[in-house]
């Protein structure tokens, strides 16, 4: 593995000219031009990426990043800002490791490669199947109090997230666990777009008016206190972020930089796409929504990237969930511009393209 990765080091080219040989397949398939929407859309997206005109998807790595927060320390003065205790971090990751998640049911179903990473718990963890226990730090700072990570762990967890992407994957998914961490994420988002924490908060696992007010009233604080020294976008990150969200941040980059594209998930993940996209650009271009979760910011950070989400089922789990559903539509967008015949394969009158989709 790398000792280290140049984070803003340029990203892999898309290739035009494949997208252009699977517009002109696309022009030639048995059925109206445009009448599969966005569907046509993602298998142009795939062509660039792979820089094949007929692209497949069956090589997808999935890795959930997991720290703990010392925004939800039991021992933090004030309202907790989650619905459940610290402990259920490393509850969730044996849970994660047993296969009793709901991600671990939909990665044994769709079978990829799957792997946890513990970047750090409030207690270390034991040695556990499916687990890479790298435990940088005993989960990261009280970002009211002082900067959420030292220089140094920022730089461990983003190197962990960017050393956890296999060179062979054609799709690459993030997930995330940690108790606290969509106070961080919606903390961050402040940070980098200039809002306020009751712009940003949401309810994340369920919180009630208090723990609401509890959220707002922690980002407004951490704001205030890191707002003079931060003047970079990983300032901010290294700031107000969590272990396991700077992992996903080098993991985006680290995905774009080998020609790997990214299926966001919810929340959390689109917060640290936004901040990937901030450090360097042209990463946005490797990446593809899955859905819009019911975090009330997340339709912002979306608006924020330019993107379109392929899904909206009212999800807040994280976990990559949201990104694991639309997978198989991906994989139907991609099969039936591969495979399905064109009109001289299938001896169907070129006329029959003007048909009306509404007959379909």
């Amino acid at each position: 593995m790398p000792s280290s990765f140049d984070i803003q080091a340029p990203v892999a080219e898309l290739s035009s000219e494949a997208k252009k040989g699977a517009i002109q397949r696309q022009a030639q398939l048995t059925k109206p031009p445009g009448s599969l929407g966005v569907l046509e859309d993602i298998a142009l997206m795939f062509a660039a990426w792979q820089n094949k005109d007929k692209p497949m998807l069956s090589r997808i790595a999935l890795r959930i990043y997991a720290a703990d927060h010392g925004v939800a320390d039991p021992r933090r003065e004030g309202a907790s800002v989650s619905a459940f205790p610290q402990e259920v971090t490393g509850q969730m990751i044996r849970n994660f490791s047993t296969g009793g998640a709901a991600i671990s049911v939909l990665a044994g179903l769709q079978d990829f490669d799957f792997e946890v990473l513990n970047l750090g718990t409030a207690q270390p963890l034991p040695d556990m199947p499916k687990v890479k226990q790298i435990q940088i730090v005993n989960g990261s700072a009280d970002f009211t109090r002082t900067p959420a990570m030292k220089e140094s762990e920022l730089q461990r967890a983003l190197l962990a997230g960017a050393n956890s992407v296999p060179v062979s994957a054609q799709l690459f998914i993030g997930g995330e666990m940690g108790i606290g961490n969509t106070t961080s994420a919606s903390a961050l988002l402040a940070g980098l777009f200039d809002m306020n924490g009751a712009i940003a908060a949401g309810r994340g696992t369920g919180v009630n008016d208090e723990g609401l007010a509890s959220k707002v009233m922690a980002i407004d604080q951490a704001l205030e206190l890191h707002r003079p020294n931060a003047s970079s976008s990983l300032d901010w990150l290294r700031c107000l972020g969590g272990l396991e969200i700077a992992a996903l941040v080098g993991a985006y980059v680290r995905s774009a930089q080998l020609g790997i594209p990214v299926l966001v998930d919810g929340f959390i993940t689109s917060v640290a796409a936004a901040c990937a996209v901030q450090i360097n650009p042209k990463v946005r271009d490797w990446m593809l929504f899955s859905h819009c979760s019911a975090e009330r910011a997340h339709r912002k950070v979306l608006e924020l990237l330019d993107a379109e989400p392929l899904l909206n089922l009212g999800m807040r789990l994280g976990e990559a969930t949201g990104a694991a559903v639309a997978v198989p539509i991906i994989q139907s967008a991609l099969s039936m511009h591969s495979y399905m015949d064109t009109f001289d394969q299938a001896g169907v009158a070129t006329e029959a393209a003007a048909v009306s989709v509404s007959n379909g």
